[in-house]
């Protein structure tokens, strides 16, 4: 069970969550709060899980608030304006949700929450057989079973995943391999990560991965010369 607050300095918007996470029934709405003040008061003392937070309001920001709160706290953000959407991104939000939003569309964020909670009460044993990553404004849970490699683009990565198109997330391929079980990837290249099952071939400085050639630099070369001999 997920225990939440809502802040939200427009009434109706509180009594909406609170009909909502009734109707869900792994969601424990603790508490409703219209002053932000009120709720990090609440906060220091009984910490939620997951916070349901409007951005636009009188007092303060809600993303400002939202950097406020030392605890580890998942958020999804509730506002009617589209052009927060990239800054609540930025500060790891589970969702956003752009208000009117329909019970359907709080079902979706409230999973991904729940997803996420799981994932990070799980052992690492359990944990290992996804990931998640945000791209795309939300949380995205992906099975390491579906990875067929990873390429590195600056700041960007693309996932190239098995029956599915390639997912675009902004981090480094030094963030992405310290994600990854060490005993099941490997980095091949500046650009490229693979998973050692889906390896088909080795020649020439060249790997086989699911049909794909991908290169092996020079610098990494030795590293992945033993794990491919064992």
């Amino acid at each position: 069970m997920i225990k939440a607050i809502a802040i939200d300095d427009e009434p109706p918007a509180l009594r909406l969550i609170e009909n909502f996470s009734s109707r869900t029934e792994y969601i424990s709405l603790e508490k409703t709060f219209t002053m932000p003040a009120e709720a990090l008061k609440h906060l220091r003392k009984f910490p939620a899980d997951l916070v349901f937070l409007d951005i636009q309001m009188p007092s303060v920001n809600g993303l400002d608030f939202y950097k406020c709160i030392r605890q580890d706290t998942m958020v999804i953000f509730t506002t009617a304006y589209s052009e927060y959407a990239v800054e609540g991104f930025n500060l790891s939000a589970v969702d956003y949700l752009l208000k009117p939003f329909t019970f359907k569309r709080f079902q979706q964020a409230v999973a991904k929450a729940m997803d996420y909670y799981n994932y990070k009460k799980q052992s690492s044993g359990e944990a290992s057989r996804y990931i998640f990553i945000r791209a795309d404004y939300s949380l995205l849970k992906i099975a390491l079973a579906d990875i067929i490699y990873i390429e590195g683009l600056d700041d960007y990565l693309k996932i190239h995943l098995a029956g599915s198109n390639p997912i675009v997330a902004r981090m480094t391929m030094k963030t992405m391999i310290e994600k990854l079980p060490a005993r099941d990837f490997i980095r091949v290249h500046r650009s490229y990560i693979i998973p050692l099952n889906r390896i088909e071939s080795y020649r020439n400085k060249t790997i086989l991965v699911a049909g794909e050639e991908i290169p092996t630099g020079s610098s990494y070369e030795e590293n992945f010369l033993k794990y491919f001999n064992r």
